[in-house]
């Protein structure tokens, strides 16, 4: 499979379409093509009866460059390189560099296309096509586009490297909600392939998608840090996100362990007393210093139990037996 490679040196995974695919995404267009134009010519004919010979000739040729020429035109320009042969399938007509075509690209691809399809049967275009490494046409070559396939199996992408360790945790705070899936995308295609850039090109780059990041989360980069690693480590804050919200349950902080109550002390409160409010004081208080403190019971338990209890005012405790 050969690979497109942009003017920055980023190699796009983009599959040329071979012979076979393309010669039946053509018979198919062609094939529409030719029914429209035997209806439009039979209309014509039934409508210009009256006519003499020159104006039917002059209209069948009208309806000849509308139909044949200038419908595939108009159809590349509008679906972006997209015909109906080609959606069933699986092509699209792109730029050298991979971007959509626009209406001059399709325009001299369809112009060309009169002469190497129609005019010789599609024996250039066949030639051509088996002599280019990438299965481009004649018209291909003058428009500067290529015909690709979209159904391909996604390819995995290379190891993207984890950020530093002092970085880690850095960005928790950073507002990624205005980043577009976009650079997301682009950014995880640089730090996977940024090994196999030349070192220029790969800071310069590093630099660009560092700069459009800093422009979405309104936050700038920190300085001192490299573009690469900077983008590294918010790649992986936005993952660990999105493993937060995938599972909220297991990533949840423990909440604190509480220990056995006392019998004898009031269970603490929630919440705190509002402000100014001084805290209510326990319906039983902790012996004061200088005093016995209760014994533990002993063999005299039952006895104990039998006996009065002298609750005296003011102390909060039973004194001893």
């Amino acid at each position: 499979m050969s690979e497109l490679v942009t003017g920055e040196a980023v190699a796009l995974e983009l599959q040329p379409a071979r012979l076979p695919s393309r010669a039946l995404a053509t018979l198919l267009d062609l094939t529409v093509a030719v029914v429209v134009y035997v209806g439009v010519s039979v209309g014509v004919v039934l409508g210009t009866a009256s006519l003499d010979d020159a104006a039917q000739v002059a209209l069948s040729i009208a309806a000849f460059l509308l139909v044949l020429v200038g419908g595939p035109i108009a159809v590349e320009t509008l679906s972006h390189g997209r015909s109906l042969g080609k959606a069933a399938c699986g092509l699209r007509v792109v730029r050298d560099d991979g971007g959509p075509i626009r209406f001059r690209h399709a325009l001299v691809r369809g112009a060309v296309g009169v002469v190497e399809i129609l005019l010789t049967g599609g024996v250039i275009a066949c030639v051509a096509s088996l002599v280019s490494a990438r299965g481009r046409r004649v018209g291909d070559v003058f428009a500067g586009t290529l015909v690709v396939r979209e159904r391909v199996p996604v390819a995995r992408t290379g190891f993207v490297a984890p950020p530093p360790p002092w970085l880690a945790g850095r960005f928790s705070g950073l507002d990624l909600s205005a980043v577009p899936e976009g650079l997301w995308l682009a950014i995880r295609q640089y730090l996977g392939r940024m090994h196999q850039l030349d070192p220029q090109v790969g800071w310069t780059m590093a630099e660009r998608l560092a700069g459009d990041l800093a422009a979405r989360t309104g936050a700038p980069a920190p300085e001192g840090v490299p573009p690469a690693a900077y983008l590294a480590a918010v790649v992986q804050e936005r993952q660990a996100r999105e493993v937060r919200r995938a599972a909220p349950a297991a990533s949840a902080p423990p909440g604190p362990a509480y220990g056995p109550v006392p019998p004898a002390a009031p269970a603490a409160p929630v919440y705190g007393p509002p402000p100014g409010v001084a805290p209510a004081a326990p319906a039983f208080a902790a012996p004061a210093a200088g005093e016995p403190a209760a014994p533990s019971p002993g063999p005299q338990a039952e006895e104990s139990r039998e006996r009065p209890v002298d609750r005296r005012p003011g102390t909060g405790f039973v004194p001893p037996a």
